[in-house]
């Protein structure tokens, strides 16, 4: 079944509008007909609204069938700083990790990141994530689209990272931490709302970056033996906190 997103002002009683490119997308790449059912989510309350076309314009008019009341969304919002990466590195972190259930995604500008970009050609990479992510919302078919913030450097970072519950670093370097400590912090983070996870860029984090954030309170960690690409760390995050918060 198809899965569609649309502003919640869209949905009222048993009526519910799309807008925008879907609509495109259903006419003429789709090829759905009045009486085709597809799902729609508002972004907002977490719910799933089953729906038959009714009519296809300029819009798409639906009527509401029912409502899947449960949620598909992760219990605890994990909100990932993602060191930049080059090339399309950073597009497949956040179609994976939005696949997995992050709630959003922070570029971070960090002193190792390969990638250098100016105001207008972080406007323009932001622009193509959200995209990304919207696409990949759909085809996993979550409850909400992750935010994709503006490029930030890492003391801004580290400063909203400040009012969640949790921090969490995985860092090759982290001498003296054992796999077992690092259970113990993914274990921890039930009952929590919000976790933030650092992810470092290709070469890595700077030294000052994990002395900032330890400052700050987090746990560094191990994620094992080996050493991962940074494309790899967050999926390897998420699919832990998957393993661990689903029942």
């Amino acid at each position: 079944m198809d899965h569609f997103f649309t502003d919640p002002s869209n949905i009222r009683d048993k009526h519910i509008i799309i807008e925008g490119s879907d609509v495109n997308h259903i006419r003429n790449v789709l090829r759905l007909r009045p009486g085709d059912e597809i799902s729609v989510s508002n972004g907002v309350d977490g719910r799933e609204y089953r729906c038959g076309i009714v009519s296809i314009g300029d819009v798409v008019e639906c009527e509401l069938r029912f409502i899947k009341e449960e949620s598909v969304e992760l219990p605890v919002r994990v909100h990932l700083f993602q060191g930049l990466c080059k090339g399309d590195k950073m597009e497949t972190v956040i179609q994976k990790t939005t696949e997995l259930g992050v709630y959003e995604v922070i570029p971070v500008q960090m002193i190792r990141s390969v990638v250098k970009l100016d105001d207008k050609k972080a406007a323009s990479k932001v622009s193509r994530y959200v995209g990304v992510a919207e696409a990949a919302a759909k085809q996993s078919k979550r409850a909400v689209i992750p935010q994709i913030h503006p490029v930030c450097d890492v003391n801004s970072a580290i400063e909203y990272a400040k009012s969640f519950d949790k921090i969490i670093v995985p860092y090759e370097l982290s001498a003296g931490e054992s796999f077992e400590d690092t259970r113990k912090v993914m274990g921890s983070v039930k009952g929590l709302k919000d976790i933030a996870v650092f992810i470092g860029p290709e070469g890595g984090f700077d030294d000052s970056e994990i002395e900032a954030l330890k400052v700050a309170g987090a746990d560094v960690i191990s994620l094992g033996r080996r050493i991962l690409r940074t494309e790899t760390a967050g999926m390897t995050v998420l699919s832990w906190l998957v393993y661990l918060l689903e029942d």
